[in-house]
């Protein structure tokens, strides 16, 4: 089976033609922030078009468009209820008809975290295993279940995707998403900047000197010994460890796939998952191993044919 794919950044969007496990061509689509998604769907179609002419295809080719989307999505309605402040004028869009308008293929459509999910069970890190949870550590914290092989979605199509959003301190940070002391509040790439400078002593630390204030600024100030960098390295490790065991208390996987940027120092970040998952995971029957995820930016991509292959198997229902 041959899909489009699009993964919806906060910053730029993931577009590829891929073939089973398989890209065959793909792009990227640089997004200003305040970006609403109508006005990118005319650049979003051009680039498909363009991709599809570099694999020597045409739509006609493909199954369907899957879209991977940044914010609560009904993959059985293709509605968008919640955008947490991102292409906010996407849930009144008819994402649907545009398919159909532009390249007359079906469209599925996820949360992009659950996309990241399939793809790393379809073709990377969880191949193999029909119960996993996976968290994406980027801007925010994404989350993911797959239980007895099939994605978590609840009945409102929240469960399983708000795994960043468990709290793990009652007297912490307000997070974008309204609750208190949540992991994403507590330790993701948009809180950690704030937090870092009301470190005490950040002003003495080598961080006070940079303009940009990041995971990879913190991990590498951590390597050099800068005691702050490698407190503030500790205390997100915790966070995320403590995240990674309640969503083994919520979903009984048999491994946890880690996935996003910060990845680049998983030599450093997973050992410790694994001892704290080991230490404080209830889990009778053995600890999950705690695995990070093997296709990078690829990995919302390659969910697009697993994604599609359950819309298509429904209709055959």
């Amino acid at each position: 089976m041959k899909a489009l794919a699009l993964d919806m950044g906060g910053s730029h969007v993931g577009c590829a033609v891929v073939d089973e496990d398989r890209i065959l061509s793909r792009s990227a689509l640089e997004v200003e922030t305040a970006s609403g998604l109508s006005e990118l769907l005319e650049p979003l179609a051009r680039t498909l078009r363009g991709l599809l002419q570099s694999a020597s295809l045409t739509a006609t080719d493909c199954a369907g468009i899957a879209i991977g989307f940044p914010g609560i999505v009904d993959f059985r309605t293709g509605k968008i209820y919640d955008t947490l402040k991102k292409y906010e004028d996407a849930r009144e869009m008819d994402l649907v008809g545009w398919c159909r308008e532009q390249f007359h293929l079906p469209l599925a459509m996820e949360n992009d975290a659950r996309m990241a999910l399939l793809g790393e069970a379809y073709a990377g890190a969880a191949r193999g295993y029909q119960d996993v949870t996976m968290m994406t550590l980027g801007t925010g914290i994404g989350g993911a279940a797959l239980m007895h092989g099939s994605l978590v979605r609840g009945k409102h199509a929240q469960a399983g995707c708000l795994g960043g959003h468990l709290p793990v301190d009652f007297n912490g940070r307000l997070c974008a998403c309204g609750n208190i002391g949540c992991a994403e509040a507590e330790a993701s790439g948009w809180a950690i900047p704030a937090i870092a400078r009301e470190w005490p002593e950040f002003e003495h630390s080598t961080l006070a000197k940079m303009t940009t204030l990041g995971f990879r600024e913190i991990f590498a100030a951590a390597e050099s010994g800068d005691a702050v960098a490698l407190a503030l390295r500790d205390r997100c490790i915790r966070v995320w460890s403590s995240n990674v065991v309640a969503n083994i208390h919520a979903y009984d996987p048999d491994i946890v796939v880690v996935g996003g940027g910060v990845m680049q120092s998983a030599s450093v970040i997973i050992p410790r998952m694994q001892e704290y998952v080991n230490r404080h995971a209830w889990s009778g029957w053995g600890k999950p191993e705690v695995r990070a995820a093997s296709l990078g930016n690829e990995a919302g991509l390659l969910g697009a044919v697993p994604l599609l292959r359950e819309v298509i198997d429904e209709t055959k229902v």
